[in-house]
């Protein structure tokens, strides 16, 4: 029996001159890795380098739009790098960073040795770089990068020059990438799951990745039809949405938020999987209502599906079609109204405690409960019609994205850090963190509502005279914000990866002296060894 174990584990005597290739140091560890907390470091340090890219894009767009006029790119430069912008921050730095914590934590979570397919997790994540290198390189190819706009709008996508051609590979090969890892995670978590782990003990975090996995699945082959029909448009003569050959532009639009809207809550939903870790372990009491917890998250999923079309207000749709996506957008707004609930009445009366993880999950739910509100005014369709593609968007969906999945993400970090190092980050140095993220994030994008609704558009580089003062302020915010996540890599993360104080075996239990009671929700102490069978 013991020799079948030994041969199972790779570590026989059979096995000693070779042990080295169970464990590869070096580069090899890393371009080989089938580890699943690896390929999870890989993905958390690809998605990094991706925001710091994507905030320096962001940072040139706020450079040029500090004076009214043109100072330093012209208007076609300036939309490329809107686009990129976009692109980068969805593709490179949000999906990848919450595949890197699935990675993490969910073996971990339900008792998994591993993921499933160790391999495909692998080559998953190798088709990143490859993507991230092709997006950059169309800037440098002639014509430049794709202005279209990161939701490639036909008939103008079309037209562009080769930097779209290479901008539409790019998202083919990161959608070939999530639908991998959705594939990947779906299988470890429906077949992985420890003794006694059924389905509704499973942490919400497990949940929220399980649910927004079928989500990735659903709707990437949705994009990459929209993508591929564009190609075909552009080199072989078809003319899906070309109006001169029997096309339809309004279909591109249909076609791909049929794919953005659902992506908006993939973009979300492991945001509030971490939030509903975080918030119980510093109130020191069970997440409040987990069933309605789970139940919300899979309607929010299915809702999300029905939606798309309050992006399309102003195509002209019939009025009976905009009542009902009016109506269906705005309903969304019960599971979210439910989910905010369980979290405030979590935090109710418990012995509650302020680091840093706790710190970001309640600036996550101040600023994302603010994000849900201006979503729910855009989802009238006279005031939509109104401050459609104005600041007032640009606001709207920053609240969310910035403000719910990158907070939502720090507190992840900050939560999780010692357990991944094995190091305690400063305490003092996370708090500066994060009060700087928050009141630069708001310094930044809560002017941009009032420049929507003065009926400032968005995706120009110029702009009348009256908008100078409230875009000052959002330069000046944008480039503290970005700042601040300068000093959170330099300060915070890499100190904590090299070295720092030790973190104590349950970092959390016991924090401010208090001690935390609360059961576990699997009886991790009952596992036994399964039987091996020679």
């Amino acid at each position: 029996m013991s020799t079948t174990i030994d041969h199972l584990h790779g570590e026989g005597a059979a096995h000693d001159e070779h042990s080295h290739d169970h464990h590869p140091t070096g580069l090899k560890r890393w371009l080989f890795a089938t580890n699943h907390k690896d390929i999870g470091t890989l993905y958390l340090f690809f998605s990094l380098t991706m925001l710091m890219e994507g905030g320096l894009l962001a940072l040139a767009l706020r450079t040029e739009l500090f004076s009214p006029g043109l100072q330093f790119v012209d208007p076609e430069l300036f939309n490329q790098f809107t686009t990129m912008h976009g692109l980068i921050m969805v593709f490179g730095a949000i999906m990848p960073a919450f595949v890197g914590f699935a990675n993490w934590q969910v073996p971990l979570m339900i008792g998994a040795p591993d993921m499933a397919f160790a391999r495909m997790n692998n080559f998953s994540f190798w088709l990143l770089p490859p993507a991230a290198i092709l997006l950059t390189a169309s800037f440098f190819v002639p014509g430049g990068a794709t202005s279209a706009g990161w939701t490639l709008y036909a008939p103008l996508s079309v037209q562009m020059g080769p930097g779209m051609d290479l901008a539409i590979f790019a998202v083919h090969i990161m959608g070939a990438s999530s639908i991998m890892g959705s594939i990947n995670i779906i299988v470890t978590i429906l077949n992985m799951r420890a003794p006694g782990m059924t389905m509704m003990k499973m942490p919400m975090f497990v949940w929220t990745w399980l649910i927004t996995a079928y989500l990735l699945i659903a709707v990437m082959p949705v994009l990459a039809g929209a993508i591929t029909m564009l190609l075909t448009d552009r080199h072989f003569g078809t003319s899906f949405f070309n109006a001169a050959g029997g096309g339809d532009p309004v279909m591109y639009q249909h076609i791909f938020w049929f794919f953005g809207h659902p992506e908006v809550y993939i973009m979300i939903l492991p945001a509030f999987g971490i939030i509903s870790q975080v918030i119980p372990a510093f109130a020191r009491k069970p997440l409040f209502g987990y069933a309605s917890m789970v139940y919300a998250t899979s309607s929010i999923a299915i809702l999300s599906f029905m939606v798309w079309a309050h992006h399309m207000f102003t195509t002209g749709m019939p009025v009976t079609a905009q009542l009902f996506f009016m109506y269906a957008t705005m309903l969304i707004a019960v599971p979210t109204g439910v989910k905010v609930f369980n979290w405030i009445a979590t935090m109710w009366r418990g012995s509650m405690t302020f680091e840093t993880p706790m710190l970001f999950a309640i600036g996550f739910i101040f600023v994302f409960t603010m994000g849900g509100f201006t979503g729910l005014i855009l989802a009238v369709t006279p005031i939509d019609i109104q401050v459609h593609d104005t600041y007032y968007v640009v606001a709207h969906f920053h609240y969310v994205l910035v403000a719910g999945s990158l907070f939502a993400l720090f507190s992840g970090f900050y939560y999780w850090s010692p357990k991944w190092t094995g190091h305690m980050y400063s305490e003092a140095r996370g708090k500066f963190h994060f009060w700087n993220s928050l009141i630069w994030f708001n310094v930044t994008f809560f002017p941009m509502h009032f420049l929507g609704l003065a009926g400032m558009p968005r995706r120009y580089a110029d702009y009348p005279l009256q908008f100078t003062d409230f875009n000052r302020v959002a330069t000046v915010g944008a480039f503290l914000f970005g700042l601040t996540q300068v000093y959170f890599l330099f300060f915070v993360v890499l100190p904590t990866i090299r070295g720092g104080a030790k973190a104590a075996a349950k970092p959390w239990e016991g924090a401010e002296g208090l001690e935390w009671t609360v059961p576990s929700p699997a009886p991790f102490h009952t596992f036994e060894t399964p039987p091996v069978v020679e």
